[in-house]
């Protein structure tokens, strides 16, 4: 299995440190994007939009998969969009698709923009402390899950070694299209399995997104947490838990 993290996380972020698909007998490769955590910034004359994630996570899979074998690609958000680009480039070699939390839509409005420009801003001026003092004016966080999310937050965003990295990722991220048009999500004959979550304490990714992925995408299920509960997306246990009950659906 080979993970994929979203915009401003680090590979930690997708199932949060869990160890239960290792239990469950898979192999699991996860890595930093390019500018994040511990990866270095882009080299020179290139950038951070999806064409250059997604030419990286090929390469990580040629080192580490190899070139024939299949397997199951999972991503949070930027790589949630990043693993449904390489889906629709490279269909034959995944077994499986797990798409969690996705945001990107093909009409992204102009002021989705502007809050992205806004949050580079605030960690180019701010540092830290601004981009979380961001987060807390602009995402809407319902009050019952704003201390978690902040802690969250601050603690993810320690990780990075590059935050002028960072910054270019945020900007230019926002800016690019993973694909181009729902329709062609119609022709991705890939199990996928989708994981929403309830918009009171991640307002961030739209409930109504991933259902829209799930809808389109022919092969899919989606699933979630009950309302009220913690973000599926946030517990890595329970999250790596669904994954792996997914696996032997694949073969069916």
């Amino acid at each position: 299995m080979v993970l994929c993290h979203g915009i401003t996380a680090t590979r930690r972020y997708v199932i949060h440190g869990s160890r239960a698909l290792e239990r469950a007998g898979h192999r699991v490769v996860s890595y930093d994007a390019r500018g994040h955590g511990e990866s270095d910034p882009a080299p020179p004359g290139q950038g951070y939009g999806y064409p250059e994630l997604v030419a990286d996570l090929e390469s990580v899979v040629a080192a580490t998969v190899g070139e024939e074998d299949s397997f199951v690609l999972a991503g949070h958000s930027m790589g949630a969009h990043t693993a449904v680009a390489y889906a629709l480039r490279h269909p034959e070699r995944l077994a499986g698709l797990v798409v969690i939390g996705p945001v990107y839509s093909d009409e992204m409005p102009d002021e989705s923009l502007a809050y992205w420009d806004g949050l580079a801003a605030a960690l180019e001026d701010g540092g830290v402390d601004g981009f979380v003092a961001y987060i807390d004016r602009h995402q809407g966080i319902d009050p019952a899950w704003r201390e978690t999310v902040l802690r969250f937050t601050r603690e993810r965003m320690l990780l990075h070694r590059h935050p002028e990295a960072l910054v270019a990722a945020i900007r230019q991220v926002a800016r690019s299209r993973p694909f181009g048009s729902f329709d062609e999500l119609e022709s991705l004959d890939v199990p996928v399995l989708v994981v929403a979550s309830h918009d009171d304490a991640d307002p961030g990714h739209p409930y109504r997104v991933a259902e829209t992925y799930a809808d389109r995408l022919p092969r899919a299920r989606l699933t979630s947490e009950a309302e009220g509960q913690s973000p599926l997306a946030w517990q890595g246990g329970r999250l790596s838990r669904e994954i792996a009950a997914f696996s032997p659906e694949l073969g069916r």
